[in-house]
């Protein structure tokens, strides 16, 4: 089996899961040759498995001159009805106003670069990460291909579900193979999109993490601060405003709580800001972005995973905060309640509301830290089954397996 994988941007310290479900079906014999819309900068590249697939990865844009005019000259020569009707496809795909048309153009000219390595390569399968730029360049690129080629692409979500006509989801559903659904609830979420023909095409595959690499640690007593942790992209769907605003309530009930925000983000400056003005600059940590290789430690010293964002798919950190024996307190939104059960791996919250927040928090403080430790064992037994990497990756071989021919043959 050989399949193009094709990301926005590949591979990206926000998009490390992808990068892990590669590593996985290369490990299980499946050919994944990996394509990026665009590079990364060197500083999103944190560890050593990063800039090797780096190195192996196909970068669209910026094109070199000759190969872009030599690829679109190849197609017009020899498939020039392919070609023109794969411009007219592009067009009309496009969002609302001149600019989106535009945009398209430049799809158009990405995707025939895509076909012509895959061409090479002997893939006819492309599988798109996200229903962006790269679900775009994969439609388009299996449409040059024509009859034997295919493509598909992994829905996360909650981005494109904000604006689902811009993201053209219900037409990149009815013309994908399949579509691979992170949960139940983004799969419910474009079944309201397309007619119930199109419903057997939408799998659920999660996202897995490696419990081994995410193992229990020792874990001390209750002495020393209560120690919280965050991770993600700090811009404001994420909630961290309410987490340092929960800090300062806990310490005004007389709760020592602190922080750490591990990511990096526009909302920096402001959460930094927000921290002194309400004097808990000192118990209010700023990490910035940090790599797969240290990542474990930050979880291994929290007494405490908090994820109370306002939109999400199935967030990942959330799987490895998890696989990592900590009690998790999150929004009840999307998919989370999939993954976490209310009382017993952890708390949902309101999304939105402080008050909330602050009080499940207070609530694992006043707890003793085995009850915490209880509902951490809840939750990595929840991670091993059903969220491991190993079978997640086969459950997702073997979606490759049933549903592309070529991956029959």
């Amino acid at each position: 089996m050989r399949l193009a994988y094709i990301v926005s941007r590949y591979p990206s310290i926000s998009h490390v899961f992808i990068l892990r479900e590669v590593l996985a079906l290369r490990g299980l014999g499946v050919g994944v040759d990996t394509f990026a819309v665009r590079r990364d900068g060197d500083d999103e590249l944190l560890s050593d498995v990063d800039r090797e697939e780096d190195a192996r990865t196909y970068v669209i844009v910026p094109p070199r001159p000759a190969e872009l005019i030599a690829a679109h000259a190849l197609a017009l020569t020899r498939r020039p009805g392919r070609y023109l009707s794969t411009l007219g496809l592009a067009l009309r795909l496009r969002g609302r106003g001149p600019r989106a048309a535009l945009w398209q153009v430049f799809y158009f000219g990405e995707a025939v670069l895509v076909w012509r390595q895959c061409q090479r390569r002997g893939i006819r399968h492309i599988h798109a990460h996200h229903a962006n730029v790269g679900s775009d360049v994969a439609l388009l690129a299996s449409h040059l291909g024509g009859e034997g080629w295919s493509w598909s692409f992994t829905m996360h979500g909650s981005t494109e579900f904000f604006d689902v006509r811009e993201h053209r989801l219900a037409q990149k559903t009815e013309l994908a193979l399949f579509v691979v659904c992170v949960s139940q609830h983004g799969r419910s979420q474009i079944m309201s999109l397309v007619g119930t023909e199109h419903w057997d095409k939408l799998r659920v595959v999660h996202c897995g993490v490696d419990p081994s690499l995410f193992a229990l640690p020792e874990r001390a007593g209750e002495d020393g601060p209560f120690e919280i942790l965050t991770v993600g992209r700090v811009v404001p769907v994420k909630g961290q405003t309410l987490l340092v605003e929960s800090v300062a309530e806990l310490a005004r009930r007389g709760l020592d709580a602190r922080l750490t925000i591990v990511g990096d983000g526009p909302q920096l400056p402001e959460l930094r800001a927000l921290a002194e003005r309400l004097g808990v600059s000192d118990r209010v940590a700023f990490a910035g972005a940090v790599g797969q290789d240290e990542i474990r430690a930050y979880y291994a010293a929290a007494d405490v995973f908090a994820l109370p964002s306002f939109a999400e798919g199935l967030p990942v950190v959330l799987i490895e905060a998890m696989a990592m024996g900590l009690p998790v307190v999150a929004s009840r939104i999307t998919g989370i309640p999939e993954l976490v059960e209310e009382g017993v791996s952890g708390l949902l919250v309101v999304p939105g509301s402080g008050s909330d927040l602050t009080d499940s928090l207070a609530r694992l403080m006043g707890g003793t830290a085995e009850e915490r430790r209880a509902m951490g064992r809840a939750g990595r037994e929840k991670v091993v089954a059903e969220f491991q990497l190993e079978q997640t990756a086969r459950q997702l071989q073997d979606v490759f397996a049933a549903m592309v021919p070529s991956a029959r043959a």
